[in-house]
């Protein structure tokens, strides 16, 4: 994984939704780690990918409430079986989400928050797609300021950055045992505790060159 050094109405096609059965994802548990809850209901109109998830969440003692739910955010992005958290915070190693193949090979490798460039560049040799998830305001900006140059010739990464509003919307609705619905259509993503609502909107700050 990278390390890190962070600061970091809308109308829904009418569709049936099969429910299927929850999808377990359970990480390798950091000592002293705090253990997070969720089901995870899933309406991703853009991949036409309709899940529930039961997750199990390790937040490391360093990690706040606002980076693991963006981790949770990037999990709902990227969901499928074979999707897997990472060890996050604990090693160097792994990312905060992975899935490889039936061969082991990393075919998908997930980050938060504002990694070295040296190692970006290192999981961009590991991994067939690297994804970063940023977040933290200003911070962002000075981070992106140093790195861009040195990141724009990756052609296997892609790099969101989340508004300071959406992750601290997001971040208020962790609870020790959370039921959530993200529904992803158009870009927009509306993640849901059944009481409060938060939009998230994506910021591109480097997309995969043209095919």
């Amino acid at each position: 994984m990278l390390h890190r050094h962070d600061s970091a109405v809308l109308l829904v096609k009418h569709q049936q939704i099969v429910p299927t059965p929850l999808q377990r994802h359970v990480p390798n548990m950091a000592l002293g780690a705090t253990i997070f809850k969720a089901e995870l209901k899933i309406a991703d109109l853009d991949r036409n990918y309709y899940h529930d998830h039961a997750l199990t969440l390790a937040r490391h003692p360093s990690e706040t409430d606002e980076r693991m739910m963006v981790r949770l955010l990037a999990f709902a992005l990227h969901a499928d079986e074979a999707l897997l958290f990472g060890n996050g915070l604990s090693t160097s190693d792994e990312p905060d989400l992975w899935q490889k193949d039936l061969t082991g090979a990393i075919d998908l490798w997930i980050d938060v928050g504002l990694p070295d460039e040296k190692l970006i560049r290192r999981a961009c040799g590991r991994a067939r797609q690297v994804y970063l998830y940023t977040y933290g305001g200003r911070t962002v900006d000075m981070w992106w300021n140093q790195c861009r140059g040195k990141l724009e010739g990756t052609k296997n990464l892609t790099v969101y950055n989340l508004p300071p509003e959406a992750s601290s919307a997001i971040a208020r609705q962790t609870q020790r045992n959370m039921r959530l619905n993200c529904t992803i259509q158009e870009r927009q993503i509306w993640l849901s505790d059944g009481n409060e609502s938060a939009l998230v909107e994506l910021i591109t700050l480097k997309s995969l060159p043209p095919a």
